[in-house]
């Protein structure tokens, strides 16, 4: 199995016609899981603004690479190899078998993705802005959105330059408050349901925050840009 993260600016019109389509996505051959939201920057705000409508995301398991269609082909898409999971996703059940190690220099892609307890909404909301506004400082982190589907589906997909890097952030060595918000989580948790995901990200098509071009299929170097 294979994922796919796609965005793409589309317009008020044509992003809710989008978001209206979730049945019919699920019809497509090769489709294991696709979930269908908006997008926004990460945003070191309690309270960030959601472009509801303008741009939109797609994140979407697929049967292998054959079965990935051309969904929002005029926007940004990645291709992602999983390797790790720490929790559990159900409805991409299989999704990883066995942990895949990463080099330390090779490029990484994270997948956050839960769905909401809106009784910890406020909590979850004040955790997550302070873990982003650490993110948001690491000159690693080459680019990242987060991808929301109200009331409760809420995610953040992040690229990172090194693996290394991605777990410095994630263990507290550029800072405590990623470790914070995990611990506030296992202590009470935020969501019904939820996962972090590492990913090996192989191809990439479109431009997104000055990320332009492919990754390499071992995933150690990107072709990447600064606008």
């Amino acid at each position: 199995m294979i994922v796919s993260v796609h965005l793409a600016d589309l317009g008020k019109r044509r992003g809710l016609r989008f978001l209206r389509q979730s049945s019919r996505t699920r019809a497509t051959p090769g489709l294991r899981y696709a979930a269908l939201t908006t997008a926004a920057p990460l945003s070191d705000r309690v309270l960030a603004k959601l472009q509801l409508t303008s741009r939109v995301g797609l994140i979407a398991a697929w049967e292998d690479d054959s079965a990935l269609a051309e969904q929002l082909r005029d926007g940004w898409r990645v291709r992602l190899a999983p390797t790790h999971i720490f929790g559990a996703w159900p409805q991409m059940d299989g999704l990883v078998d066995e942990q895949t190690p990463m080099a330390d220099d090779e490029a990484a892609a994270v997948l956050t993705i839960g769905r909401l307890r809106l009784s910890q909404t406020r909590r979850f909301m004040r955790a997550s802005a302070a873990a982003e506004r650490l993110a948001l400082r690491s000159p690693a982190m080459l680019a990242a959105t987060a991808l929301v589907r109200p009331p409760t589906l809420v995610a953040t997909f992040s690229l990172w330059r090194s693996t290394r890097e991605m777990r410095a952030y994630a263990s507290g060595g550029d800072g405590p408050e990623h470790v914070v918000a995990s611990r506030a989580h296992a202590a009470k948790p935020f969501h019904h349901e939820s996962a972090f995901i590492r990913f090996r990200p192989y191809d990439a098509q479109g431009s997104w925050q000055g990320v332009d071009g492919s990754f390499s299929a071992a995933g150690q170097e990107v072709a990447a840009k600064t606008a």
